[in-house]
């Protein structure tokens, strides 16, 4: 059995009571954390296969990113001065260049949001897209761990609905590997805006028998709502509640545009979850900001994600926890209304909730998989403070992070891929990257 000891770094549990020790130890013992503890009580170091001493380190579980779309990294500085939570935005910046796309694109724009994700302490994704089975592979071969729902837009055409939900049954009965990396979901792109009633009802009925849950777009914006208000005056919630759609587990991203109704919808549900995209909403430009505080107050479970790298740009998830506390400061008028212990809680153990995965990831507990990572915060931008939770959120970034391992693999060591190298995966990419946009351009002439 492979064995690693890691000592003398500040170690955020963020188990049920949020254990902090100031100078602690973590074990990982085949692929699993056999313990955790300050370091009067660290095992001998003689027992353990490799020993890594990290004073002036943070060690925590990896960070999980519960919402984005990894392949749409082609699309990175492609929306400036479009909205991608409008129908038009989206479009236009999206839909209309992806109608270009095609298989071979989808491996090397993953492979570098991989990398991108894995540098930055993130270790679990949710994805939604296209090219599921495509993702699937580059995940694999990156070794992080992942959801990936595939994703279905039928924009009012019946035919294409059924042979996507036809293949994404297929996905969901061929793709969930055997080491538990890769988990597949449904994906429906967003509820009545470019998904219909019937099709919606398939997604839930084939989702329930496979166990596996939904994860899709909700209340972007008022357009969400105009066909529900139009049919039975009431929101896309509270229309898919009555249609049993929230009997089933339901992941939604966005959520900024949600009703006291909507929240309680939300509530009662039994495995109902939302990914608060803080960035990626500012960027929209839209009014609603999602109403975190209240939904966490009626006990929903809220995760952080970074959506799209075209809508944020970057995949930092300890950019994504600073811009989520400031922006639900400002949207309650008072100073932290969410404190900096719940951010990092939100970031990990509720998005493994969210996910389905609490009890495997989330947190340095005995038994779990030993996906955790370790970020620097010896240089400058860092000193001493009496809440290492705060320093953390409102002074970190996911460019000190250092070490990251995902079910006891190192990937990453002093910032450096161990998989493959950065230079080969850009060098893949900018060549896709090229290849694809020549692509695009040339369907807009023709």
């Amino acid at each position: 059995m492979a064995s690693t000891l890691l000592r003398d770094a500040i170690v955020l549990t963020v188990n049920g009571s949020d254990e902090v020790h100031d100078r602690g130890w973590v074990a990982i013992v085949d692929g699993r954390v056999a313990g955790v503890g300050a370091l009067e009580t660290c095992p001998d170091d003689g027992v353990y296969d490799e020993v890594m001493s990290l004073p002036g380190h943070i060690v925590m579980p990896g960070l999980v990113n519960a919402h984005t779309h990894s392949a749409m990294i082609l699309f990175r500085g492609r929306s400036e001065g479009q909205s991608l939570l409008t129908m038009e935005g989206w479009y236009n910046s999206i839909r209309e260049p992806e109608l270009s796309l095609v298989a071979s694109d989808i491996g090397p724009a993953v492979a570098l949001s991989c990398a991108e994700m894995a540098l930055s302490g993130t270790t679990t994704f949710c994805d939604q897209y296209f090219f599921a089975e495509e993702i699937a592979a580059a995940v694999k071969q990156a070794g992080l761990r992942a959801v990936i729902a595939y994703g279905i837009v039928q924009l009012g055409d019946r035919a294409r609905g059924e042979e996507e939900l036809a293949k994404a049954t297929q996905f969901l009965s061929q793709q969930r590997s055997a080491d538990g990396r890769v988990v597949p979901w449904f994906g429906p792109h967003a509820p009545y805006v470019d998904n219909s009633e019937d099709l919606l009802l398939a997604e839930v009925a084939v989702a329930n028998e496979f166990g596996v849950g939904l994860h899709l777009h909700m209340a972007c914006g008022p357009e969400d709502n105009e066909e529900t208000e139009r049919r039975y005056g009431t929101t896309a919630a509270v229309a898919l509640e009555k249609l049993g759609f929230f009997k089933g587990r339901i992941h939604a991203a966005h959520c900024i545009d949600l009703s006291p109704e909507d929240i309680e919808v939300f509530a009662r549900a039994p495995h109902a979850s939302i990914s608060y995209n803080a960035t990626a909403g500012l960027r929209s430009g839209r009014e609603g900001i999602c109403p975190a505080v209240a939904l966490r107050e009626a006990g929903v479970v809220v995760a952080l994600g970074t959506d799209n790298v075209a809508a944020n740009n970057g995949y930092d998830m300890i950019n994504e926890m600073r811009v989520a506390g400031l922006v639900a400061s400002h949207r309650e008028g008072r100073a932290q209304p969410i404190f900096s212990r719940e951010l990092v809680r939100m970031a990990t153990m509720e998005g493994a909730r969210a996910l389905g995965l609490e009890a495997e990831i989330g947190s340095l507990e005995p038994g779990k998989a030993a996906d955790l990572v370790a970020i620097d915060i010896s240089g400058a931008g860092y000193s001493e403070t009496p809440d290492i939770e705060t320093l953390l959120v409102y002074s970190g970034s996911g460019r000190d992070v250092r070490h990251v391992w995902v079910a006891g693999e190192q990937l990453v060591s002093d910032r450096r891929l161990l998989r493959r190298p950065l230079a080969d995966i850009r060098a893949d990419y900018s060549a896709t990257y090229k290849d694809f946009w020549s692509r695009v351009e040339a369907a807009r002439k023709g």
